[in-house]
């Protein structure tokens, strides 16, 4: 299958939300059309226990811990998703930053 955008999501605590989305818009992710800076949040909870190698931004090494956190979903041009995930990586808080990348077909794929 040949495609050229992909949606990239990724969770974030609720006080760095912003400052991801932001990250993302200004590398190029989030245009559709005539808009610029298009993104899809929904809060939920994150769950994780850091190793004891771990350097934790939110609790402990080797305690269970539970985050609100924000999905966020943005689309890109996959030739500029590279570009886009290193923005993204650059501007989240967390030393290990989870995030999906999903292949989109535009109508005329259908």
């Amino acid at each position: 299958m040949n495609f050229s955008k992909v949606k990239i999501v990724t969770f974030v605590p609720l006080d760095h939300a912003d400052t991801v989305r932001n990250a993302l818009g200004s590398a190029g992710a989030g245009r559709i059309g005539e808009y610029n800076f298009c993104s899809y949040s929904v809060i939920g909870k994150g769950r994780f226990t850091p190793s004891e190698n771990a350097n934790p931004h939110i609790g402990s090494p080797d305690q269970p811990e539970i985050v609100e956190e924000e999905r966020v979903e943005v689309v890109c041009d996959r030739s500029n998703a590279k570009a886009v995930i290193a923005a993204m990586k650059s501007a989240h808080p967390y030393e290990e930053v989870a995030f999906d990348i999903y292949p989109l077909v535009d109508e005329q794929g259908l």
